[in-house]
């Protein structure tokens, strides 16, 4: 079946003026609560300016996007991509920084942290400056680059995942306020058990900069202390955590709670699913979904630079000295094919498989791929959700929750 945008509003695409005008978007709209069949959105001069339960009969001057029986939808927002369309972040330059924010935007990304891995400090000094130097700058077919999620190289050596191994090293303040200073970072994560890790995310918290626990075998009793620190946010859940094997003191008992227990214990802690298929369970999602809850609990990428790419061999990281992996399956693995390597998906897929696996209503699922983590974030006073002031950041899907169009300040893609 042809989408019912082919040769619609083309007039649109590419236009300057078009985010001036008012533009109406009917369909069946995807609130934080529920679906309001048939209501309406209207947006002037990039933003929303008001929703209607029923569509009005005209409005004067608009250009009316009638999305029929599918979904409209806020953008996408993922706080965790490495890459994608064969480029990763950490490539350092504008060309790559380019070709990820284009390629996610193709798969309802409509704004993203840029996320860095475990590299030299001028690597990521390096990624800093080509994200400074991106943010803010709205470019036709990009999504919009939030700021950077300082994600490595402080790290936990033995829970460094596909990360590369010898960048991995321990906060020291010299190094980290450089990092900070670059006034790009929005989000940052530590190995709480690592030394350093206080003064790391007290800095953060200082700074205004949301700090997270990740590639950590921290004890429950570590992670109780990072809160108190001001720690409120955990990567990749069941992803590169303490296992119930090194949660034995010296082999002896009893067995103590690690940072999965601590994650779904404290309620001041939010957290993230890559919910690609590959890399969880669906009862692995149906739990964290029950203990955590929606306004908790954000579904992410994680993707690699494999997004989009044939089968093959890659790099996780920068261009000189990341770690080799291999796209199969539809997923990253390592070389070695015994260990997952990030996804190769966008988010238009982690939705849908949320949907399939867990049976959520589609509402629940796009709030976690779209307010909850611009709330973690701390950008939901602009985006994430179908409301009056927020800018016009929308997506429309087919009955399949497919990608039909994407809309940024209400422009079309």
């Amino acid at each position: 079946m042809p989408s019912p945008f082919s040769g619609m509003d083309a007039d649109l695409a590419g236009d300057d003026n078009a985010r001036h005008r008012q533009v109406v978007f009917r369909g069946n709209l995807v609130l934080t609560d529920r679906v309001l069949q048939g209501g309406e959105i209207v947006v002037r001069d990039g933003r929303i300016c008001a929703i209607h339960e029923q569509p009005k009969s005209t409005v004067a001057g608009a250009h009316v996007i009638d999305a029929g029986n599918g979904f409209v939808t806020p953008g996408f927002i993922d706080l965790h991509v490495h890459g994608g369309n064969g480029a990763d972040f950490m490539d350092g330059s504008a060309d790559a920084v380019g070709k990820v924010l284009a390629a996610h935007l193709r798969h309802g990304t409509t704004a993203l942290l840029a996320t860095t891995t475990a590299a030299t400090h001028e690597q990521i000094m390096a990624m800093l400056t080509a994200c400074r130097a991106h943010r803010g700058q709205r470019r036709a077919a990009q999504a919009r680059l939030l700021g950077v999620h300082l994600y490595g190289p402080y790290f936990r050596p033995e829970a460094r995942g596909c990360h590369p191994a010898g960048p991995i090293r321990p906060p020291e303040r010299r190094e980290f306020e450089e990092y900070l200073d670059a006034s790009v970072v929005a989000t940052a994560s530590v190995a709480p058990e690592l030394a350093g890790a206080e003064e790391f995310a007290r800095a953060c918290v200082g700074r205004g900069v949301r700090i997270g626990a990740g590639h950590s075998y921290a004890t429950f009793a570590q992670m109780a202390e990072a809160v108190g620190w001001g720690v409120r946010h955990v990567d990749h859940l069941y992803c590169a955590m303490s296992d119930r094997a090194r949660l034995r003191q010296d082999q002896s008992y009893p067995m103590r709670g690690g940072v999965l227990e601590a994650t779904l214990y404290f309620d001041e802690l939010t957290t993230e699913l890559i919910a690609d298929g590959k890399h969880l369970a669906g009862e692995l999602l149906q739990l964290a979904r029950k203990i955590k809850g929606p306004d908790r609990l954000a579904l992410v990428t994680d993707c690699n630079r494999a997004l989009d790419l044939p089968d093959g061999e890659y790099l996780f990281g920068p261009s000189e000295g990341g770690e080799p992996f291999i796209r199969r399956d539809g997923v990253g693995l390592m070389p070695d094919g015994k260990a997952l390597a990030s996804s190769v998906r966008g988010m238009d897929h982690m939705v849908r498989t949320f949907v399939e696996s867990t049976g959520c209503p589609l509402w629940e699922a796009v709030r976690m791929a779209s307010l909850t983590p611009a709330r973690i974030a701390g950008f939901d006073g602009d985006f994430g959700s179908l409301a009056a002031g927020k800018r016009a950041d929308l997506l429309v899907l087919n009955c399949d929750l497919e990608i039909e169009a994407v809309f940024i300040d209400g422009e079309r893609q």
